[in-house]
């Protein structure tokens, strides 16, 4: 399973914002988006997240739902993103489809060693920064963070940065072994910077394979 390389978690005051900006990420070129609601019945989720489905799919953008897995099943979305306080990866796996991808939160070196037990398609590693988007945060990493695991952690699983991050970003951040980032802020502020973040993930991945083929 090839996990994109950049990721958009959705933003928005309302759920019609989220799928405005989710419409907006998708037609800037956005391959992969998270829909991340909280505080809302599942019954509205689901109405959301099948809305979300709708847009995703018309674009060809995967589409992951944050938290809930068993919405993710039954919107037939491409998987689930699950944060520390929600259910274990295993148990998710067993009532999802074989082919839809689950993502969970990371802080620390011993999160990541514990999700890598539990089959997950990918490990979100973060904060990199401070960031509005969530409250309660735990310690910052930075780039020495994300190098201190990375140069510990020897997994073929992408390991995504999330956390504060914006282009600047970027090149530094794929230096220290991280394979992806996921970005709220920026991309919610401008979607044309979706162009600008292809872009410079996936120079990283030309210049890998220009060196495979020399």
């Amino acid at each position: 399973m090839i996990i994109p390389k950049l990721h958009y978690i959705s933003q928005g005051n309302s759920p019609k914002e989220h799928l405005e900006n989710i419409q907006k990420a998708c037609s800037s070129g956005a391959e992969l988006v998270q829909l991340r609601l909280k505080n809302i019945s599942e019954k509205k989720h689901i109405k959301i997240a099948l809305e979300a489905r709708e847009i995703t799919m018309h674009f060809q953008t995967r589409l992951i739902i944050n938290d809930n897995y068993k919405i993710a099943k039954e919107v037939k979305a491409d998987g689930v993103h699950l944060g520390q306080t929600d259910v274990c990866p295993t148990v998710a796996r067993k009532h999802l489809h074989s082919w839809q991808m689950i993502g969970g939160t990371a802080n620390t070196l011993e999160d990541c060693e514990r999700l890598l037990d539990k089959a997950i398609d990918y490990i979100s590693l973060g904060p990199f920064r401070e960031t509005t988007t969530k409250e309660n945060l735990p310690p910052l990493l930075g780039l020495k963070g994300f190098m201190a695991i990375t140069d510990v952690l020897k997994t073929p699983i992408p390991i995504i940065g999330v956390g504060g991050i914006n282009t600047d970003d970027v090149k530094d951040i794929l230096e220290t072994g991280i394979s992806g980032i996921a970005v709220s802020g920026e991309i919610t502020r401008d979607f044309n910077s979706i162009k600008l973040f292809n872009e410079l993930l996936n120079a990283s991945s030309t210049a890998e394979q220009r060196h495979t083929f020399e």
